[in-house]
């Protein structure tokens, strides 16, 4: 497919992530607008609104500055002054890195990624500039330059994942940038490759792993304590459109739960506040902020609660495992001696453990930043985990399990970081100069 042609469906599908992003805002809005205020106040307020929000989700910061009487009815300190909101709804920044994944996995189908992610980029940058530029008030005002760059940063990281994927399960080269990028990998001794991309298959794994269990987590502590979250909704008296305005805004607040779980797991936990923690040792709370959803906390020191550090442990160790050849396959492929490891250096599983612990502590650790942060005046500037903590913990454990689970590996006869030979349909060894098949490209379609 052309790079034109590519460009420019990859600008539609981000314009379309965009307009949904805000759509799945503006609709409750616009809803609460009619039924519960009557169409009485100007509707340029709930657009500036939605705005803000979707800008927030990007981590963008939002100055804000609370009338005499909302800042009275807060009854915190100073609430009149104002004040930054840092704290990122995750959930809008999800949705701007799937569509990204989808768009990176297409244009690097086509043969174009670099072409395809600049586009849908820039599309990303000129809407979040405009929005900040738009939605900019008095009252609130959004930082213009953050705008700019982090929506985009969402949608290009969401672009360079995918289309890493794309040529990874393609299983050949088909993007000018694939072939720069490999050209580029070649020039470095083949084990170092191969054992740093063994590292980020183990960190990467554990620490989606650890997620996982997090968002298990806060499934269950919202299924026991369904019935405090729907007592906070009837205190609350927002109503059916205001209720559903407050159900999307705590549905886009999810995955900085699921963080914040997995933060807890880890052992630092959290806080709402200054001075409060929630974390396996107990939970210390002051007033917390009106949010339904905030029902599902434990309030209780949990039994054995440090007992769950044992499992990115395992996630490691598991991962470090599984990440590497059969041993019968490697002596199919490199001959004998190689099979029951010949010539593996003592230091390379510890080298591609600590590898791993590393890549689990920046995922972790950019994900506990992203999550926290200030969610409104006095007390409530500081929310959510300490980011270098989660990742101190995180590369511990994972990286202690993964050199474990390595030297295991290695102790089986297999070396880390080694890749079998090509192979054909029915496992046995291909031959290595044999052209891949080549593929038809329909943007958009399933393949």
């Amino acid at each position: 497919m052309r790079r034109t042609t590519i460009a420019l469906l990859a600008a539609l599908e981000a314009s379309v992530a965009a307009l949904i992003g805000l759509g799945i805002v503006l609709v409750p809005l616009m809803l609460l607008w009619a039924v519960h205020f009557g169409l009485s106040v100007d509707v340029t307020v709930f657009l500036r609104t939605a705005a803000d929000v979707w800008l927030l989700g990007h981590g963008v910061d939002l100055e804000l500055q609370l009338d005499a009487v909302t800042a009275a009815r807060t009854g915190l300190p100073a609430a009149g002054d104002p004040f930054t909101i840092t704290i990122a709804l995750l959930g809008f920044a999800l949705l701007s890195v799937v569509f990204g994944l989808r768009i990176g996995r297409r244009a690097a189908a086509g043969g174009h990624s670099v072409t395809g992610g600049l586009s849908a980029t820039l599309v990303y940058a000129v809407v979040g500039a405009g929005l900040a530029l738009a939605a900019g008030i008095d009252g609130a005002r959004p930082s213009l330059w953050q705008g700019a760059l982090l929506p985009a940063f969402a949608m290009a990281l969401g672009g360079v994942i995918g289309a890493a994927a794309e040529s990874h399960r393609a299983g050949m080269v088909t993007d000018a940038a694939g072939v720069v990028v490999r050209g580029r990998l070649a020039a470095f001794p083949p084990a170092l490759v191969a054992g740093a991309r063994v590292a980020v298959r183990i960190g990467a794994g554990a620490a989606f792993g650890v997620l996982a269990l997090g968002a298990v987590l806060v499934a269950v502590l919202v299924a026991l304590d369904y019935a405090t979250i729907a007592g906070l909704y009837q205190a609350l008296g927002a109503g059916i459109d205001g209720g559903i305005a407050l159900t999307v805004g705590e549905l886009a607040f999810v995955p900085n739960l699921v963080v914040w779980a997995t933060a807890w797991l880890l052992g630092p936990g959290f806080a709402i506040g200054a001075g409060t923690a929630v974390s396996p040792g107990g939970t210390l709370l002051g007033p917390v902020p009106g949010i339904p959803l905030l029902g599902a906390l434990p309030t209780d020191v949990v039994a054995l609660g440090g007992l769950w550090l044992i499992a990115p442990v395992l996630l490691g160790f598991v991962g470090a495992w599984l990440a590497f050849p059969d041993a019968a396959l490697r002596h199919e492929v490199h001959g004998p001696r190689a099979a029951h490891g010949a010539g593996v250096s003592w230091w390379h599983p510890l080298a591609v453990g600590a590898g791993a612990g590393g890549v689990a502590a920046l995922v972790l650790g950019m994900l506990a930043w992203w999550s926290g942060g200030a969610a409104g005046p006095g007390r409530l500037a500081e929310v959510g985990p300490n980011a270098w903590a989660v990742a101190g913990v995180a590369a511990v454990t994972v990286g202690v399990g993964a050199i474990v689970g390595s030297y295991a590996a290695r102790a089986r006869g297999i070396a880390p970081g080694d890749e079998p030979g090509p192979r054909d349909r029915a496992g046995r060894p291909g031959d290595p100069e044999e052209p891949a098949p080549q593929r038809e490209f329909i943007w958009g379609a399933e393949r």
